[in-house]
This record gives structure tokens, sequence and C-alpha cells, in this order.
């Protein structure tokens, strides 16, 4: 199949397309300078891939938690990519997508983003089981949700940071830090095509990105 694949959930972007031969991948750690990047990004990638965007099966992007910006530039490109050929877009929670490639291993599996004010964007599966839902939680409400002695697997982009805050965790079961992977999209793939074998429908118009939290303008305005 013929995709493109957007990660902007965190200030490091990720693109990749796809054909039926090969898959030509981008990571541009460019911090809050995505808008200038993603659509010379996506036009490059296309035609390295020997592809026009109307040639396109899907698109496929994070769709949330992460920066409030970069989630905006993402769905933007591709409603715009949906809109012009009809190209179906699927929207991936960022945090299924960072544990996608560890669920296989017998571990309780925890993607995290941090969401500053000493919290956590963050999940727990257990295999094919969710323990804890996506959520905005305190590091020890994580913590708390882990019911067995089984070793746990830290990943997505602030694993390390995560690990620090929540030392109760190393105390009761041995941990693995996982580095953030280069390359996202490869997972944003998978489980697209996971949602396509089993007829789940793309995003519609009106779908945009999951915050979990409003924006600190939003935030102001209530005070």
């Amino acid at each position: 199949m013929n995709a493109l694949a957007i990660d902007s959930a965190v200030t490091r972007l990720s693109l990749a397309v796809k054909n039926d031969t090969k898959t030509i991948s981008a990571v541009y750690d460019i911090g809050m300078k995505q808008s200038e990047t993603l659509l010379p990004a996506i036009d490059y990638l296309l035609s390295k891939a020997g592809l026009t965007a109307a040639q396109l099966d899907y698109t496929v992007l994070c769709a949330g938690p992460g920066s409030f910006t970069g989630l905006r530039l993402a769905f933007a490109a591709l409603k715009a990519v949906e809109h012009a050929g009809g190209i179906p877009l699927y929207g991936i929670p960022s945090l299924e997508a960072y544990a996608h490639p560890y669920r296989i291993l017998p571990f309780t599996v925890i993607p995290v983003i941090d969401a500053k004010k000493d919290k956590f964007y963050a999940a727990v599966y257990d295999g094919e089981n969710e323990v804890l839902a996506g959520g905005d939680y305190e590091p020890s409400r994580i913590a708390d949700s882990l019911k067995t002695e089984q070793a746990v697997l830290i990943c997505g982009p602030d694993a390390a940071l995560f690990a620090e805050r929540a030392p109760e965790i190393g105390q009761r079961t041995k941990i693995y830090v996982m580095p953030f992977s280069e390359v996202t999209t490869d997972a944003l793939f998978a489980l697209a095509e996971q949602r396509i074998a089993r007829n789940i429908p793309p995003l519609k118009d009106f779908d945009g990105p999951v915050y979990m939290r409003a924006s600190e303008a939003e935030e102001h305005l209530t005070d």
C-alpha cells in the first residue's frame, strides 16, 4: 500500500512515505520549527518514493496527546490531503504508537510523554490488555495501576524522566528503560493497516487532535 505517516506529537518530527517496495523516512530534531519543515518534508519524501499525494491509499498520524502546535500542524496537512483527493486519514493515539513495538514482549509496557506540572501522559499495557487507559497522570497513579511484580518496560520520548520520577516501580520490580526510537512511523503504518484490515473507519471530518489537557492559553482564559 502507498501511505504517508507523520508523528509530530513531540518536538522531534518523524515522517515516512512507503510504496509497495520501499519505505523512506526522515527525522527532524528541530524543536518548535515544525511549521517551517513539515510541508517541504512531505513533498520531498513523496518525490523520493515516486508518488504524488493522489496516489496514496491512506495517511496516518499520531493523534495525541502531545504538543498542541505539532498535532495541529499534522492534522492540517493530512486533512488537506484527505479533502483534495479523498485519501482516508487514520489517527493513532500517540501512546499506543510508542508502545506498539514492545507489546509482544513479556513485560508490562508503559509509554510516557512528559506533560509538565509533575505529570505524564501515559498508558499501561499488558500484552493485548490495556491496564490503564491513556491519560494525564501523576507518576504515583501510574505506579499504583501495576498489580503484579512482572517486569516493566518504560518507553516513549520521556521514559528516562519517568523512571526517575517514579522510583517506587524500580523498588517493586525490574524495569527496562528504552531509548526513544528514531523512527516511530513504522508503528503508525502497522497500526493503521490493522485498522484497515478490521474495517475500522478512518477519522471523520470533525475529528481532531486528542489533547487530554487544556492548553496554557485556554487555562489562562479560565483564571
